[in-house]
């Protein structure tokens, strides 16, 4: 059994910052990529940053500037550092991990619950 769970999400104002993570635990082999992605209420779910497990980050247009995707191979953590935050930041941040639970099986994608993160004056 596999879990990821998030922590970090809060309610701030704008300007604010917030330092998000995402534990993987469980019978887990080996993480490739690991990824944040947010979904507003009515919207669909987008993609946020990735990084890989030799730490190649991507962050899209979203993040590019104000948000820092990293991670800790030894601890089964990715991290998303979010500074500057503005109103339409307002969303559940999720994690995805693509794991592998024994060396025969093929990766797949695992999803953690969601963390809230409001931003509001």
């Amino acid at each position: 059994q596999v879990q990821l769970v998030e922590h970090g999400g809060d309610s701030v104002q704008p300007g604010a910052s917030l330092y998000l993570s995402c534990q993987a635990s469980g019978q887990i082999f080996d993480i490739g990529t690991m990824a944040w992605y947010r979904q507003a209420p009515g919207t669909q779910r987008e993609l946020v940053a990735t990084v890989t497990r030799e730490h190649n980050v991507r962050h899209t247009e979203i993040a590019k500037g104000r948000f820092t995707i990293s991670r800790d191979n030894g601890k089964n953590t990715v991290y998303l550092r979010m500074d500057n935050l503005k109103p339409e930041d307002t969303a559940v941040y999720l994690c995805k991990a693509e794991i592998r639970t024994t060396q025969f099986d093929d990766a797949v994608d695992y999803w953690g619950k969601g963390t809230q993160v409001t931003v509001s004056s």
